[in-house]
């Protein structure tokens, strides 16, 4: 058959699980995620050292406050002996490993983009936690009146990448834009 376009994969099949079109996108968006988030938070406690300087008001609505989260997202699970750190960090890099199968499979440029931004805020957070025993995270935005105050969850640079990717997950899901499909 002349047109047959019909080609079998003969990679392993671990390589077929890991690589993909997209996957170099991703792992790129990955390292670069995870090394920003790393230089802020060095940055922030041994150059700026916000530990020794307490609450810090950068803008009306945002401070520097230095908090320590032996959790989860949002403070949840809170793990202070070394065993729930330990499970925590296993469940991380479960987390981080189907992501990149995931990325393998990857239909299109943001979600590769996505999926490397989840996977880089992740990896970022579980360093923190592999050298600190728990992740520092240190922007608040707050709001506030004379009668009210609402305080949103301290988080770091890690934090807003997991939630940048799943947000454009969440969009390509929805409305999935075919100018970012893969060519």
């Amino acid at each position: 058959m002349s047109g047959s376009t019909d080609v079998t994969d003969t990679r392993p099949a671990a390589a077929r699980y890991l690589w993909g079109p997209l996957t170099a996108l991703g792992l790129m968006t990955a390292i670069v995620t995870g090394v920003a988030d790393q230089a802020s938070k060095l940055w922030i406690l041994k150059v700026y050292d916000l530990a020794a300087k307490g609450a810090v008001q950068i803008m009306p609505f945002v401070d520097f406050v230095l908090t320590w989260n032996t959790g989860i997202s949002y403070g949840w699970f809170q793990q202070e002996g070394p065993l729930g750190q330990w499970v925590l960090l296993t469940l991380k890099a479960v987390a981080v490993l189907l992501l990149w199968i995931w990325l393998a499979r990857a239909g299109s440029r943001a979600a590769a983009l996505a999926l490397g931004l989840i996977m880089g805020g992740a990896i970022g957070n579980a360093i923190d936690r592999l050298a600190y025993g728990a992740v520092a995270d240190f922007v608040l935005l707050h709001a506030e009146t004379a009668t009210w105050r609402f305080n949103w969850y301290v988080f770091n640079l890690a934090d807003v990448a997991i939630v940048a990717g799943v947000a454009v997950l969440l969009y390509e899901s929805l409305w999935g834009d075919s100018a970012v499909k893969a060519p």
